[in-house]
């Protein structure tokens, strides 16, 4: 494999990527989209069986304004009538009073009748559209017609009653002068020739100007045409009910439901604490997600991936070794720290294995350190023999031994002991196993010179360290290693972390010297699943599974040497031999 120093980064997203993952976001909240449709649906139904039965039948009335002469152009209709208060007097109470007479509706039933009216005006005309709403075709017809000839007929009412008392206004003012001209007119005639008649002729030119005035406006009014308007199209019985119809409500309904699906979705993506996709795990790191395992192949299976039989998770594997290599930060020290932020470490094992046999098979000398001191297992999970390399360092003194270490305090056993397995990788290769340790101290262990000379063993040609720690946020044992291996492996189910634990452990690693590499997304573990602590062989070829740990150790008991492999008893191993594990 090929080292450059050219640094992984994280990705830089324009804002169609961006949508595009926040849409993807939204479609896995399939629950709350199911049930806006679901809703959207009932509503549909609803809405087609209740406008089933609805007809609508239409009438339209042109109005006109009183005029002597209805082909003078100069008179605006528009100016004569204000069609916002003929409108409110076609839905007022009185001309459904006189629809209700001419149909034959009780008074209790009044509101009722009103309540189906609706009128309008089209835009720029003189016409007011009448709309009646019914649950039979023949009533939605009859009563837009008789609510037409009411609004009409009080029109008219109100026409004749304005035009009657502007007569009789003018009649009033006549009357008195018309009799003071028959008056004047007697006096004429009984009086000599002279200057006073001529004075009484002038006043009687007055007087009988006054009357022809009064009689002409009189004559006017009584002239005017007094039509209130005409209907232009009366309401006939409809031929199909108003409603949409079953399929065309199942229709909106679908839309509008998914539209408050996507909205509760979205409201739901905005609060939700963890980060539901690869970006945002790489924005909370501020490191790139170096790889996805497979949903059904993250867990539960072989803590070693097999290539034969499960290709796809042993690929992604590679994927991740192959990006690692391409990062500078790596590639200078070869170091790499594998934590989970809390919880199993499982998958964070499997990983840092996998990863420990990937780059065994490009030929670099590997040896995986067991860190976690809590609960140790590797050594019982994976196909190993007791042996090891000259060029990895031992504790002086420690070589070969497997009891206490000499000059602990208390009789305490040390870690790291100088015991050190080989794992068969099967087709990838081997490397070499530093299995973890129950100790009193873990701190003192871990920050101890013979562990810090055992990570140093990656600054020797060729050569790479894997470290496996608790998790981050559990235990403070992965930030004592940090500034020793510097590489941090983030191996996280963004489903089970908040994105605030993300930030956390970053600022963690970068305050306690480390930088994050990248990332390791997985699924969801399966309910169920047996502990770590529970180890499982398969095939025979793994160790046997430690007993029990009493709640008070007997440190001075000695360490049991490693089982010896027999080459030939049925126990080799092939390709990449396949252990399964349980649940830190």
């Amino acid at each position: 494999m090929i080292e450059t120093n050219r640094p992984a980064a994280v990705p830089a997203e324009d804002e169609p990527d961006l949508l595009r993952d926040q849409f993807r976001q939204l479609l896995r909240y399939r629950r709350l989209l199911g049930a806006g449709i679901g809703i959207g649906l009932l509503g549909g139904v609803y809405l087609g069986i209740d406008t089933a039965d609805t007809y609508v039948a239409t009438a339209d009335v042109v109005l006109r304004a009183p005029t002597d002469d209805p082909f003078n152009p100069s008179l605006a209709p528009d100016k004569a009538i204000n069609i916002g208060s003929e409108r409110q007097v076609a839905l007022s109470s009185s001309t459904a009073e006189e629809a209700a007479k001419k149909l034959g509706v009780p008074a209790k039933d009044l509101a009722g009748l009103r309540s189906g009216l609706q009128v309008t005006n089209p835009p720029q005309t003189m016409v007011l559209r009448f709309t009646y709403t019914a649950s039979s075709p023949g009533q939605a017809a009859k009563r837009a017609n008789a609510m037409t000839d009411a609004y009409l007929l009080k029109r008219q009412e109100s026409l004749d009653v304005t035009r009657d008392k502007m007569v009789k206004g003018y009649q009033e003012q006549r009357d008195p002068v018309a009799k003071n001209l028959d008056e004047l007119v007697k006096q004429i005639n009984a009086m000599p020739a002279g200057t006073a008649r001529d004075a009484a002729y002038n006043s009687k030119t007055d007087l009988q100007g006054k009357v022809n005035s009064l009689n002409s406006n009189i004559a006017k009014l009584q002239a005017l045409d007094m039509t209130p308007g005409r209907v232009t199209s009366a309401a006939t019985p409809p031929s199909h009910a108003d409603g949409p119809g079953i399929p065309m409500s199942l229709a909106l309904g679908a839309a509008v439901g998914l539209a408050l699906g996507l909205l509760a979705a979205w409201v739901r993506l905005v609060f939700d604490p963890a980060p539901r996709s690869e970006g945002d795990v790489a924005r909370a790191l501020r490191a790139p997600v170096l790889g996805s395992l497979p949903r059904d192949k993250s867990a539960g299976g072989p803590l070693l991936a097999a290539g034969e039989e499960d290709p796809r998770l042993a690929e992604e594997f590679r994927s991740v070794a192959f990006r690692l290599a391409y990062d500078s930060r790596f590639a200078d020290r070869r170091r790499l720290l594998v934590v989970a932020p809390r919880g199993s470490s499982e998958i964070a094992a499997a990983v840092a294995v996998n990863l420990a046999a990937s780059f065994a098979e490009t030929g670099k000398d590997v040896l995986l350190i067991e860190a976690d001191l809590r609960t140790p297992v590797l050594a019982s999970q994976l196909p190993t023999d007791a042996g090891g390399r000259p060029r990895w360092s031992r504790t002086a003194g420690a070589a070969g031994h497997e009891g206490p270490a000499a000059g602990a305090p208390g009789g305490e056993s040390d870690w790291p002991d100088g015991r050190q397995l080989v794992v068969d990788a099967g087709e990838s290769g081997a490397f070499d196993l530093i299995p973890g340790d129950r100790v009193r101290n873990v701190a003192r262990a871990l920050t101890s010179p013979r562990a810090t000379r055992l990570i140093s063993e990656a600054d020797s040609p060729n050569s790479t360290v894997v470290v496996l720690a608790p998790p981050v946020l559990s235990y403070a044992d992965a930030l004592a290693l940090v500034d020793r291996v510097d590489g941090v492996l983030v191996v996280c189910d963004p489903r089970a972390v908040h994105r605030t634990d993300l930030s956390r452990i970053r600022e963690l690693i970068t305050g306690a010297g480390g930088t994050v590499l990248g990332a390791v997304v997985h699924g969801p573990l399966p309910d169920g699943k047996p502990g770590r602590g529970k180890a499982r062989s398969k095939g025979g070829g793994g160790a046997a599974a430690p007993a029990p740990v009493a709640e008070q150790p007997d440190v001075h008991r000695p360490v049991p040497p490693p089982q010896q492999h027999i080459p030939g008893d049925g126990t080799d191993t092939v390709a990449l031999r396949t252990v399964r594990t349980g649940r830190r």
